[in-house]
């Protein structure tokens, strides 16, 4: 059996707020083998980490990222039920200073359509701070899986797939070179069967029951992706 790696998907964010620079810290400091994040643009194209269409503060209030400036995103502290720590919108370039310094993997997920621009603009920042050998384009968008692969042929990129993944999606992902993350609850063996014999990677997400970690580790995917660590089992 090969060694997995842990991913911290969006930082270790079972214990602290999801992408932002504590989640990631602490991340590195626990030991993970690399660290997820979801990264969206700004209405004045600076790249930030947010799942969500929407960040929400502690007043209470909402604003949408795309449609506001990064002044205003970070004008205020986010809403942080899970540490006593004031946190502010993360940019990607601190992301990538974080995975840098802590010589971990980088699962860089696209949220939303990305330009020809915007995606150059992505990874140019990451092969300037850190390296793109250490780092993996994720989407559930095809199209920014295409865009990515003809400005950067040398990266490594991963579809983000649902437990539902038609087949013939996952056979043209193999056709076009690209490995997989795929929801645990949807993976079988003929799907890893598929990818390995083509050299393609796969990882599983999101892990984080006892018993969701035990099946993860025993299809022996490269990559498990968890909100905690494997020494935790999600307690």
């Amino acid at each position: 059996m090969s060694k997995i790696c842990f991913i911290a998907h969006r930082g270790y964010s079972g214990r602290y707020l999801m992408n932002t620079e504590e989640a990631f810290i602490k991340a590195v400091e626990h030991g993970s083998g690399g660290i997820e994040t979801d990264v969206r643009v700004t209405k004045d194209g600076v790249l930030v980490l947010s799942h969500d269409d929407d960040l929400l503060y502690e007043d209470g209030t909402r604003l949408n990222v795309e449609n506001s400036t990064y002044e205003e995103l970070k004008s205020k502290p986010l809403r942080n039920p899970l540490s006593d720590t004031k946190l502010y919108v993360c940019t990607f370039e601190r992301y990538l200073e974080i995975c840098r310094d802590g010589n971990v993997i980088c699962f860089i997920e696209f949220k939303g359509e990305f330009t020809d621009e915007m995606t150059k603009k992505a990874f140019n920042m990451a092969k300037e701070i850190y390296s793109l050998d250490m780092c993996e384009m994720q989407s559930g968008s095809y199209d920014n899986l295409l865009r990515t692969r003809k400005a950067f042929p040398e990266l490594k990129i991963m579809i983000t797939a649902g437990r539902d993944c038609p087949w013939e999606v996952l056979e043209r992902c193999v056709k076009d070179g690209f490995d997989l993350d795929m929801d645990y609850r949807g993976i079988t063996d003929e799907i890893i069967e598929l990818f390995r014999k083509n050299n393609l990677k796969v990882a599983l997400w999101t892990a984080n029951s006892k018993e969701g970690l035990d099946f993860c580790v025993s299809k022996n995917p490269e990559f498990i992706e968890s909100d905690f660590f494997s020494s935790e089992k999600g307690e």
